[in-house]
């Protein structure tokens, strides 16, 4: 893609009313813009990262046995009448009546209307267990909506909605949910830190935050030092055997967070020299709540002797937009964002320097082509602009890694790359670029 071409509104000044990093530096970059009060528009470069972060949660949750649907952002109200939550949820619950004065909602959430599918065509023991998900917007009217997209009214969110016969099945559907959403963290390029929760309006006893590292995190985290340290995943998971232990094997390694958790415990049991006071970022929550909604709106099966008995559900809830600003205030410095190869928009910023240039044109040119053949995505800065203007951008944006083109090193058949994270340059031929490049998986520069 030639920047020339592509709708990139980057504000070199920082709006008045973003508070965090992460705000500063999506409406910096050109990521997003406000439409309403915690309602935003997803710009082209934004959009780009948010599928990527939803493509590896949709690519963990199927490996994990989840099959996806896709339920609408507008509920009946009747469906949360039946549960009792209705009434209960509060104002944060948008409220709408159609043409035909029915009451609807915008879901916040959709426990109530996967149960309604659920019991519909639902019967038997011999159907289940069953793992349901989907990735949708929501809606939370939040009294007073803040820090752009961390804490927004409308939200992209995958909540997946398990089905199982007994509380022994849905606990090891829980504990699958517990290591994928391990996976899908660890891909995204983030230390997250499990912590036992209380379960809120959702209802149940069973439940745990996931909270990613981030010195600019909004909740205190204690945790064990050797924490940093621990691989919950290794080579990988079977998913068709007992999790338990490795689900046991972190939380061995207690955390807490300020008043959400036993704090106090924490303190007790774990040596001063080892404790680790940090801050975290809530990205996701999962839930084991019984029959909580299936006894309430008569999800039912019979059981291997015919017995109705109701199924046990459990619900977890990742949320895919908070995530872009969660990634950002893990991974930024001063000159601006810094992405994990997972998820940059972009693989390769290729910058020419003087276009127009014979040398420079040619250089960048035969980059592009060959960067774009080998399958990465190479954003091209055609722009007639100062370099000052050029570097400042693609730190900006940050990009992992960048190819610079001036005159004088063109003419001589070679650029340099810049790694954005390290900061580490290297001027190279144009062909060893093109070779370092295009041999790794991840599109950096070794």
């Amino acid at each position: 893609m030639r920047l020339s071409q592509f709708f990139m509104p980057t504000l070199r000044e920082t709006p008045a009313e973003a508070e965090i990093v992460s705000h500063r530096l999506m409406l910096r970059a050109g990521m997003v813009r406000q439409s309403a009060a915690g309602i935003y528009t997803w710009l082209p470069l934004g959009l780009r990262v948010l599928r990527k972060i939803e493509n590896i949660v949709r690519e963990e949750q199927n490996a994990a046995g989840a099959q996806e649907l896709l339920m609408p952002t507008i509920q009946p109200a009747d469906l949360w009448r039946e549960s009792g939550r209705y009434d209960d949820y509060g104002k944060e619950m948008l409220r709408i009546t159609d043409r035909h004065g029915r009451d609807m909602l915008y879901g916040p959430t959709n426990e109530e209307l996967i149960t309604d599918i659920f019991r519909r065509d639902v019967k038997s023991y011999r159907d289940l267990p069953k793992a349901l998900y989907h990735i949708q917007w929501k809606f939370r009217d939040e009294v007073r909506p803040r820090f752009g997209v961390m804490r927004g009214r409308e939200f992209l969110m995958k909540d997946t909605y398990s089905f199982d016969l007994d509380q022994e099945g849905a606990r090891r559907a829980y504990n699958r949910m517990f290591i994928a959403y391990l996976r899908t963290f660890e891909r995204l390029g983030l230390k997250t830190v499990p912590m036992a929760a209380d379960t809120g309006p959702i209802g149940g006893d069973l439940s745990h935050e996931f909270h990613i590292l981030a010195d600019t995190g909004e909740s205190e985290a204690f945790l064990h030092g050797d924490y940093l340290s621990f691989d919950p995943i290794g080579d990988g998971v079977d998913y068709d055997g007992d999790l338990q232990p490795l689900v046991d094997k972190w939380t061995s390694l207690y955390a807490a967070a300020d008043d959400k958790h036993d704090t106090a415990r924490f303190a007790d049991e774990v040596p001063e020299d080892k404790r680790l006071e940090t801050r975290g970022i809530e990205v996701g929550h999962i839930f084991y709540f019984g029959s909580k909604y299936s006894e309430a709106m008569g999800a039912t099966v019979q059981d291997a002797d015919g017995k109705s008995v109701p199924v046990q559900m459990g619900s977890y809830g990742i949320g895919v937009s908070r995530l872009v600003a969660a990634i950002i205030e893990a991974s930024h410095d001063d000159d601006g964002i810094i992405w994990p190869a997972s998820v940059t928009p972009f693989d390769v910023g290729l910058l020419n320097l003087k276009p127009g240039n014979e040398a420079t044109d040619g250089a960048c040119q035969k980059l592009y082509d060959g960067l774009n053949k080998a399958g990465l995505d190479v954003l091209y800065d055609d722009r007639k602009d100062r370099p000052g203007a050029k570097f400042a951008s693609m730190d900006l944006i940050g990009l992992p890694t960048q190819v610079i083109c001036g005159p004088r090193e063109a003419e001589q058949g070679r650029v340099e790359l810049k790694n954005r994270a390290t900061g580490v340059k290297d001027i190279v031929s144009i062909e060893a670029a093109l070779t370092a490049l295009t041999d790794t998986s991840t599109g950096t520069a070794p």
